[in-house]
């Protein structure tokens, strides 16, 4: 994907204000134009076509507004109390029961643990309640055209857009989904959707939108890929004596750290890790002080969906939540 990206953030810096409070049309923008060029030239598109399909595009100044400022800054104890609740965790135990021959296939095939799978579905679209009311195109162009620091990263998902409504006969149109794109119940982006999406009924399609095997399996395909670690630990509290623990507070979230390593700083585990593991240390904050945790690789897998260890720390607790909900129900 070789854009003109220096002309395209020139372009953009001088008419980023033009686009959000005069007008939504983005077909005779350079930007655009430059776009159009490429999608012909390397994907074969018709270039009338997607003249008259970006005549229908829109530019959101809601969309600019909200990525500027996502729940992924608020401290962790603010964080939790959105993921964290009856009401989610209820949903979560509701949803394996209605799904669970497609939950044990899954986690079969791939090695991923349902409760991982249904906590993702609940933070990301509360097992598909919320999924966005934003057309997929539009929030991409915007993103794409109208908001220079992630103009590069929004481009090449409009692209993978295109190609995956090409290859999935969809109408581009058609698709709403979150304010950054991202599509179907596990709101997959366009370039992962073209990856990791799974048509687990053979049916096909790959229906991220309806068809919850399809969902299922796409989430559990991606996390393998990832290299999920079947039957592994992902996280544990630990404790620290004095404060030679911060220094191995890093904000790389790969694992780098032995458990020899770990317990030289006077961190307490609460039960024995296997010696060959690594470790990131992780701090969360709480309204007073802070709770140490030690992530695994697989706390790194989840990390890959988000990249923000609060997102990760939700689902992982919220696994543990639904889990210990539905095996602890009577009717189970």
């Amino acid at each position: 994907m070789k854009y003109l990206y220096i002309l395209a953030q020139i372009t953009l810096s001088c008419i980023c204000l033009t686009f959000i409070s005069c007008t939504p049309e983005i077909k005779r923008t350079k930007p655009a134009d430059i776009f159009i060029s490429q999608m012909v030239a390397k994907h074969g598109f018709n270039e009338s076509e997607l003249n008259h399909l970006f005549q229908s595009v829109e530019i959101k100044n809601d969309i600019i507004k909200k990525i500027s400022s996502p729940a992924e800054g608020l401290p962790w104890y603010k964080y939790r109390k959105i993921f964290l609740t009856e009401s989610r965790i209820n949903e979560g135990v509701k949803f394996w029961q209605e799904n669970a021959p497609a939950l044990a296939a899954a986690e079969q095939k791939y090695g991923v643990p349902a409760e991982i799978i249904i906590a993702i579905l609940g933070v990301e679209t509360l097992y598909g309640q919320r999924t966005g009311t934003h057309r997929v195109i539009d929030a991409l162009s915007t993103l794409a055209f109208a908001y220079p620091p992630r103009s590069k990263f929004f481009l090449g998902e409009l692209e993978n857009y295109l190609l995956l409504c090409r290859e999935e006969h969809i109408n581009p149109l058609e698709p709403t989904g979150s304010y950054a794109g991202a599509m179907g119940l596990p709101q997959f982006m366009p370039s992962s959707f073209r990856t990791y999406a799974a048509d687990f009924d053979n049916d096909n399609r790959r229906d991220i939108w309806h068809d919850k095997s399809d969902v299922i399996a796409s989430i559990a395909n991606y996390f393998a890929r990832h290299k999920w670690q079947s039957g592994q630990p992902i996280a544990v509290p630990v404790s620290a004596l004095g404060e030679n623990y911060k220094a191995a507070l890093k904000k790389d979230l790969k694992p780098n750290l032995t458990i020899a390593q770990l317990q030289s700083l006077s961190i307490n585990l609460p039960k024995p890790l296997p010696l060959n593991n690594k470790v990131t240390l992780l701090a969360f904050e709480l309204e007073q002080g802070e709770e140490l945790w030690a992530a695994l690789e697989n706390f790194y897998v989840i990390t890959r969906y988000n990249h923000s260890p609060l997102y990760a720390m939700a689902v992982f607790q919220l696994s543990q939540a639904i889990s210990i909900k539905r095996f602890s129900s009577p009717y189970e």
